[in-house]
């Protein structure tokens, strides 16, 4: 049978694949490429011929590491010419499916649609839906940031989020063609890719294109413009040229960009400091503010969301590293007076190891680090946006990632990035479950994650009947649902030492105080300061 459809460019021929229906690769913009690098997405080009729509297109231009970590079947030719998205549906017909939309993470640096590990035939057959996975630009060439890269619309940054902006439309023209409803469509995504969902949710651009959001351990971070200027020009510094300049850097070949950037991304951070070069920036037009703030005052008030983080996030990245399997007490302090230098150091470490001890978990110097790192970039943010959305939001929902991997001898914990496969489905698969974990367990969790997800995305709740009830978050009860070996919803889990942070990364003044929670696992509420932060400390390395 021939599975045609016609869409702007053209008409793409996907295949059917176990009663499933695949179109891969399909453009949504024209390649970015000469004139048109660091200028807003535009429509595809053309086509006269039906087009294969059958292979994933290639990754964003980024560094050899892609290569090194990407699955059997991943592709890993790269090309400017990235702007393409990826569609699993169940049927070519007017059913109108929710439809669900993926961002892919990896530091705003590297990372496809095309993995293995984010295929969406397993979710759009257990729940009759769409499923979209789009890539979009990174690094220099997504998030470059200078005014002489500005057009007349008055953007300088933010290519990436522009493409995925250019996407949503694309899938609001077109989706229904796929069996899909525009009007119900979820975003959801991983790390940079959800921090990337967490800023569109304040950027006017992208109001109306999404009714739902699942923010998987990605809380909005953001570069100022001064910021952003300074690391535009030291990476134009580090390409040879004394300048930011549009001519001289459309003429630089794409790996150059990347080679440049990967060097000054290995330079140390200052203290609190964000370790990333380039970030979303807020430049005053594509993104008029700090999201938190933007949120607070109700620019996301329709969008209903599920937000979430794993208990062990920091060891993905420090597990192999020498300092952390030898860390003694005064590396502990040095690392959190770095990382989070308005903190108290001593009363940070002391009200960690007191929690982690009554709660009869490890406490050594590197478990200490570890919860600390996880709540300050993860979590104390992702709480924040939680508690930003619920002043508007119809409906918020948290949630607790608390399975652990067997990897290294289970020395990852619940980390960063181990919940993917589970609501992907695809635990069991040989390239996936030694680092997820396999057996009738991990496909209970895998299911129950999956069903939540769907859910979520059909009807706005996270709850499955008879199996799960999933109340939502409130600032003053805190309910959060724990998804591990066992599926809870707990009173503010592991809350108390998040009580350090209230006072050192406190809520924009635009968004009110939590309320402290009675009991001994209480946060108290924010200090109001005058002025919010710019930005959340981070752990840097």
């Amino acid at each position: 049978m021939d599975y045609t459809v016609e869409v702007a460019g053209g008409r793409v021929r996907g295949h059917e694949s176990g009663g499933l229906l695949e179109f891969l690769g399909i453009p949504y913009g024209r390649a970015p490429v000469g004139a048109l690098r660091w200028r807003p997405p535009e429509p595809p080009e053309p086509w006269a011929n039906v087009r294969d729509a059958t292979e994933p297109g290639p990754l964003a231009p980024q560094g050899p590491a892609a290569a090194s970590t990407a699955l059997p079947g991943d592709p890993i030719h790269q090309s400017e010419d990235c702007l393409h998205l990826s569609i699993w549906t169940p049927g070519l017909d007017s059913a109108r499916r929710p439809v669900m939309v993926w961002v892919h993470g990896g530091r705003f640096v590297s990372g496809t649609a095309g993995s293995l590990l984010y295929r969406g035939e397993r979710l759009a057959r257990r729940g009759d839906v769409v499923v979209v996975s789009v890539n979009y630009r990174l690094g220099a060439l997504g998030f470059l940031a200078h005014p002489a890269l500005s057009g007349p619309e008055g953007t300088f940054g933010n290519w990436g989020l522009a493409d995925l902006v250019a996407a949503l439309r694309w899938v609001r023209a077109h989706v229904g063609a796929f069996g899909g409803d525009p009007d119900n469509v979820t975003l959801f995504g991983e790390s940079a890719g959800a921090m990337c969902i967490s800023t569109l949710l304040a950027m006017p651009d992208a109001r109306g294109l999404f009714r739902r959001v699942i923010v998987q351990s990605g809380p909005p971070y953001t570069h100022s413009a001064t910021r952003a200027v300074a690391a535009a020009e030291e990476f134009a510094r580090e390409l040879g040229l004394q300048r930011v300049e549009r001519s001289a850097l459309e003429r630089i070949p794409a790996a150059d960009l990347v080679s440049a950037l990967g060097t000054i991304g290995q330079r140390p951070a200052r203290a609190g400091e964000l370790p990333q070069p380039l970030l979303p920036v807020v430049d005053g037009h594509s993104l008029p503010g700090d999201p938190l703030v933007e949120i607070g005052r109700g620019c996301a008030s329709r969008v209903a969301a599920v937000i979430g983080t794993n208990r062990d996030e920091a060891s993905y990245f420090d597990f192999s590293e020498r300092r952390a399997a030898a860390m003694d007490e005064g590396e502990l302090l040095r690392l959190v007076s770095h990382s989070a230098p308005t903190a108290d150091a001593h009363g940070v470490v002391d009200a960690y190891r007191a929690a982690l001890e009554r709660r009869e978990e490890r406490f050594a110097a590197r478990d200490i680090w570890i919860a600390v790192a996880s709540d300050l970039v993860f979590r104390w943010p992702s709480l924040r946006l939680a508690d930003a959305l619920r002043m508007h939001a119809s409906s918020v929902f948290v949630y607790l990632f608390t399975w652990e991997s067997p990897a290294f001898g289970g020395v990852l914990g619940a980390c960063h990035g181990l919940e993917i496969p589970f609501v992907f489905g695809n635990v069991s698969d040989p390239a996936v479950a030694p680092f997820s974990g396999a057996g009738p367990e991990a496909e209970e969790l895998a299911g129950s994650m999956q069903d939540a997800w769907l859910s979520f995305a059909r009807r706005g709740d996270p709850s499955i009947p008879g199996r799960l009830d999933w109340p939502p978050w409130d600032p003053l009860r805190r309910v959060t649902m724990k998804l591990g070996a066992s599926r809870e919803a707990v009173v503010a889990p592991r809350d108390a030492e998040l009580a350090v942070w209230a006072s050192s990364a406190p809520l924009p003044t635009a968004v009110p105080p939590a309320e402290s929670v009675p009991g001994p696992r209480s946060v108290p509420a924010p200090a109001r300061r005058s002025a919010p932060p710019s930005q959340s400390p981070i752990v840097t390395r």
